[in-house]
């Protein structure tokens, strides 16, 4: 099977997926038919990918197309994941999903849930989330290639951010990344309360 993989070139996923497989081709490119033509490839996923891939895309990939979020969908789609799930007190974990004409809101095929301690910072917690994903996927990768996996609508509304919302709250980061979790709670239950949201 020949693997295109959607992201950066220090992922670990990629990583991963060059032990598994023995076709993988990597871009951090836009995508269109052009290149797919050029590099036909059998299964599609994606990392940190940031660009928006259109229906002619993924029309050529049915349930061969998968995006793995760091967010517990459909809890902080978009962008800042990590970042939303503190301010907003939402889930936080990792998501493997099915990639749709949405952002992050496919059918998902496998998801964790993570906790996090006061002590840890945004800078941390990113990257503890970057190794659950890589961990979910590998453990899952064997029977989405084949098709075997299962996958489940997402259920409720969830929540999305853009990256210009970050510039709302972006204050909030008292010490930048390396903010302590404690402090981006207490100053998310201020931001809420100050808006009326819960």
């Amino acid at each position: 099977m020949k693997v295109l993989f959607l992201g950066p070139g220090d992922s670990a996923v990629l990583d991963f997926l060059r032990s598994a497989e023995s076709d993988v081709m990597q871009t951090a490119d836009r995508l269109d038919e052009a290149f797919l033509d050029r590099n036909a490839a059998d299964f599609l996923v994606s990392h940190g990918f940031r660009h928006i891939l259109g229906s002619d895309v993924l029309n050529r990939f049915p349930r061969r197309a998968v995006n793995l979020h760091i967010s517990y969908l459909p809890w902080n789609r978009g962008a800042d994941p990590n970042l939303w799930s503190f301010l907003e007190n939402t889930p936080k974990g990792v998501s493997i999903h099915y990639l749709d004409a949405g952002i992050d809101t496919g059918d998902v095929i496998a998801q964790r849930l993570v906790e996090f301690g006061a002590a840890e910072t945004l800078r941390s917690s990113y990257a503890r989330l970057q190794a659950e994903i890589a961990s979910l996927f590998a453990e899952h990768w064997s029977r989405i290639r084949t098709g075997g996996s299962g996958a489940a609508k997402q259920a409720g509304a969830g929540s999305f951010h853009r990256l210009a919302d970050r510039e709302k709250v972006a204050h909030l980061l008292t010490n930048g990344w390396d903010t302590s979790v404690a402090d981006l709670e207490k100053a998310g239950a201020e931001w809420r309360r100050s808006r009326g949201l819960p």
